[in-house]
């Protein structure tokens, strides 16, 4: 049996704010897909995400708390399951940059990343084939669209502010916004005190510690001299009687 004969089914779902092409505008590019790269495969589902959903996918599953534009999950159905090739999950706001850079429409974005997540569900892997994965990217733009290939993506750098968090699993997950700042006043606090070495002042006085202050010694006042006192004489009183 031929493998245009197979019946295959795309399911597509969207949870994204853009509107992203379907089944009339790449219906046709998928089947072509399958019957180059999978001719026994009868299923697959495609889904249109925002920048959000597709963090917290990319954060799950492969450990980077950033946003993507393309997402693979291959299905490997067990011996005689339902032959269902896998998911890709696509990013529409990232493609709408990607595309706008490039100078060229959200659609054909959108082809580049079909076809680069349709690889993946194959079983390809551009990080470890020495470019193996791309080169037949490149090839397949051209034999299936009659265009030239697209760059996959633009080199991004991480945001500024954001932070490289160390899980306890091992893993670096890079954060930003609130949880930045938070991660950013706990190096802050672990930071070792430095002790100071010198305990006096130019004055002599010794430096006191940080705390409660202690409260000084009263002093205790030196008794004052006892003054002499001098009685004064009283004048003899005169006798009383008649003198004659």
């Amino acid at each position: 049996m031929e493998s245009s004969a197979i019946p295959f089914k795309i399911d597509w779902s969207s949870k994204s704010k853009f509107r992203g092409p379907g089944e009339q505008s790449l219906g046709l590019l998928i089947r072509k897909l399958r019957d180059h790269l999978a001719p026994k495969a009868q299923g697959i589902s495609i889904s249109y995400v925002d920048d959000r959903h597709m963090r917290r996918l990319n954060r799950e599953h492969r450990g980077i708390n950033l946003t993507t534009d393309v997402l693979s999950f291959p299905a490997e159905p067990e011996e005689g399951a339902y032959p269902h090739l896998g998911d890709l999950v696509i990013c529409l706001p990232v493609a709408e940059k990607m595309a706008q850079k490039l100078g060229v429409s959200r659609r054909r974005e959108v082809e580049t990343l079909l076809i680069h997540g349709f690889l993946h569900l194959c079983g390809f892997d551009h990080e470890k084939d020495d470019g193996h994965m791309l080169a037949l990217q490149a090839q397949l733009e051209r034999d299936l669209l009659d265009e030239d290939p697209l760059p996959m993506s633009l080199k991004r750098g991480r945001k500024p502010g954001s932070k490289v968090k160390v899980m306890k699993d091992g893993s670096r997950v890079v954060v930003t916004g609130r949880a930045a700042g938070a991660l950013k006043r706990q190096v802050k606090l672990k930071k070792p005190k430095v002790k100071a070495t010198k305990l006096a002042t130019d004055s002599g006085k010794p430096k006191r510690g940080p705390g409660r202050p202690r409260k000084e010694p009263a002093t205790v006042a030196s008794p004052a001299p006892l003054r002499r006192t001098t009685r004064r004489k009283r004048a003899p009183k005169p006798r009383s009687g008649v003198i004659a």
